[in-house]
């Protein structure tokens, strides 16, 4: 049984600049409850704590957003990503309070040390830990297994395996796979962006390599170019044998229900989007090259290609605007 984790309403969060609002929190936590989903994430785009001048502040505050879903959430489990730095210990113990399951603790690919004390602090509240490596394209097969090695001794239930710039193919994603499942007896997931449209591709190949955890999204809502469509992907599993406890007949009454409350707009995938994922860069980097090419009058897809030498990575949005200078300056020399 492959389990569907559902990140409409955290990655979903993105594209509208973290402004869904009560009602549709509650009335899509209730459908996506009622089609089968195993694991409905929440929250602002960059997880728990996330709402700030920087990042962009959320319409509902954590604390709603957590009371909300939980009230509408009977059967899946309800899940919160969290990001060190971004969200306090304090943070955690609100969304542990306020009934949260599932705990995704995430961290750049190298740098897993960093989620220890919170990964404890799930455990010893008898909550469900993962542990989540962003990025993961960025990260040699050599880091990436001593990463997992420090997730597993952490004791985390579950690592996940994030495209977070949609920039791997299926060969890459099988690779990297395999080298993890060669250090940990642990479950493995796997989390991917459409930025070169291989969302369902990678998704495929991640579960025919042993992954049994696959993040998607209605209409593929998220960030950038969106993430992996829930509806296709339970299409496509069913076509492979695969079982999933939401049937596609149940993603597509879902997907429908969606679209009276939704502005799921990601049916093509931008130019720009596509540039992001070419060059391994955050997919909600997007609106911050095309405002600095525009300020300082650059070429927006020469940024892209500038902003991948520094390999920037989420929380790093004010260095755009430091490159985009540079770039004018030596223009204009």
């Amino acid at each position: 049984m492959i389990l569907i984790s559902d990140a409409t309403l955290r990655d979903g969060n993105h594209s509208v600049r973290h402004q869904l609002s009560e009602e549709q929190i509650a009335r899509y936590a209730a459908d996506a409850d009622a089609a089968g989903i195993d694991i409905i994430e929440v929250g602002h785009g960059n997880g728990l704590g996330g709402s700030s001048a920087l990042l962009g502040h959320s319409k509902v505050s954590d604390a709603q957003v957590l009371e909300i879903a939980r009230a509408s959430v009977k059967q899946a489990q309800l899940g919160v990503h969290f990001i060190p730095g971004f969200g306090k210990a304090t943070d955690l113990r609100e969304a542990i309070s306020k009934g949260v399951d599932v705990f995704r603790i995430a961290c750049h690919c190298t740098e897993a040390n960093i989620t220890a004390p919170y990964i404890e602090m799930v455990k010893n509240n008898d909550r469900t830990a993962y542990g989540v490596l962003m990025m993961s394209h960025m990260a040699s097969y050599q880091d990436l297994t001593a990463q997992v090695r420090l997730l597993d001794s952490y004791g985390a239930d579950a690592i996940i395996l994030m495209d977070s710039a949609g920039y791997m193919t299926p060969d890459e994603v099988r690779r990297k796979i395999d080298a993890m499942l060669q250090v940990t007896s642990l479950p493995l997931g796997f989390h991917a962006h459409n930025n070169l449209s291989l969302a369902v591709a990678n998704s495929l190949a991640a579960v025919e390599e042993g992954v049994s955890i696959i993040d998607a999204c209605i209409k593929g809502f998220g960030a950038g170019a969106g993430n992996t469509q829930l509806e296709p992907l339970i299409a496509v599993l069913a076509r492979y044998g695969m079982q999933t406890r939401c049937t596609f007949e149940n993603a597509a009454r879902l997907s429908a229900l969606a679209d009276a409350y939704l502005d799921c707009t990601t049916p093509h995938i931008p130019s720009a989007n596509i540039a992001s994922g070419l060059h391994g860069l955050f997919s909600g980097f997007v609106p911050h090259v095309r405002r600095a090419a525009a300020q300082f009058n650059v070429n927006e897809f020469e940024l892209y290609e500038q902003l991948s030498l520094r390999e920037l990575v989420a929380g790093q949005e004010d260095i755009i605007v430091e490159v985009a200078a540079g770039m004018a300056k030596t223009v204009n020399a």
